[in-house]
């Protein structure tokens, strides 16, 4: 999943194509839970390699058709860019993984519930981080995030480690993700095309063992993880195009599609448990959420407003 982070640099207006695009990357990763519910009886660790393994030839095919492969070749003869790369392929892997494993165990809604969280987490990061200064909504909207987090802690006994996870993991790739001086589709491509050797090294000493799901299992099976590539790679891919097409208050606020629609299909589709202390939780999520996105639009209107008051007169 993406988020207001990871786009390409500030727009100064939004395209209906580039909306199109944003609004279909985010739906499809909306219904991402029903795919990996159906592969919920293969083990997490190998879902997540073949997610690797088959997301390489879309990714590759993705870049020689766009004539961008000198990057990548540019990209594997800088060790600089291989370490970086290296950093977020694993922040992601780690997040694909919980991500994979939590559904399989009827935990969907505090991966909805990470999601949600990601963009304050983001916020935060850029003031401790990089010293950015926090407005008082912002600062209100991270109390209120800690808050539910609190809230879900004391019921549970513990932190909610599948949201914190979840939001940590893409919060800090999204975060070092910026740093590296390549397009998205590159640099997906890149992250996957280093995690391939690993991931292909489990897959075969899976199937060497009689462990592996991929012709041991029934063709169900086999098609089932060649689509974990689709699944991986084409929405994301769909993403990157329409990100940068797009203003980045109005990807900030079309982010929490995904999540909505990953917390009704856990409530209504999955029949996940939704009570009394959950609900107060999300109150105050949904709460901190309008106040940043109300914040961020107020701030982006009056940037706008600025800029046309500035504009000399034709």
């Amino acid at each position: 999943m993406a988020d207001a982070n990871s786009s390409s640099g500030p727009q100064t207006g939004d395209s209906p194509r580039g909306f199109a695009f944003a609004l279909m990357a985010y739906v499809l990763w909306g219904f991402l839970p029903f795919f990996m519910k159906a592969v919920s009886h293969i083990p997490a660790p190998e879902v997540v390699a073949h997610r690797i393994v088959w997301s390489v030839p879309l990714a590759g095919l993705v870049l020689v058709w766009l004539g961008r492969t000198a990057d990548i070749k540019a990209a594997l003869r800088s060790p600089r860019m291989l370490a970086m790369a290296t950093l977020t392929a694993v922040l992601i892997t780690i997040n694909w993984g919980i991500y994979v494993w939590a559904i399989s165990v009827g935990r969907t809604i505090e991966t909805a519930l990470g999601y949600y969280i990601n963009p304050l987490f983001s916020i935060f990061l850029g003031a401790v981080l990089l010293k950015e200064k926090l407005s008082p909504a912002q600062m209100v909207a991270i109390g209120l995030a800690a808050c539910a987090v609190a809230i879900l802690a004391f019921d549970a006994g513990g932190l909610p480690w599948v949201s914190l996870g979840l939001c940590f993991s893409w919060g800090f790739y999204a975060f070092f993700r910026k740093t590296l001086p390549i397009g998205p589709n590159q640099g997906f491509f890149l992250e996957v095309l280093l995690l391939s050797v690993p991931a292909l090294a489990y897959v075969i000493w899976l199937e060497a063992s009689g462990g592996g799901h991929f012709g041991d299992t029934g063709m169900a099976d086999v098609v089932w993880l060649l689509a974990c590539g689709i699944v991986t790679a084409i929405p994301l891919m769909i993403y990157a195009n329409g990100a940068k097409l797009l203003r980045l208050s109005t990807i900030g606020i079309m982010q929490y599609i995904a999540p909505t629609m990953i917390f009704l299909i856990a409530v209504f589709a999955f029949g996940e448990p939704f009570g009394t202390t959950k609900l107060i939780a999300f109150g105050f999520i949904w709460a901190a959420l309008f106040i940043y996105s109300g914040a961020m639009l107020r701030g982006a209107r009056a940037k706008r407003l600025a800029a046309t008051e500035l504009k000399p007169a034709e």
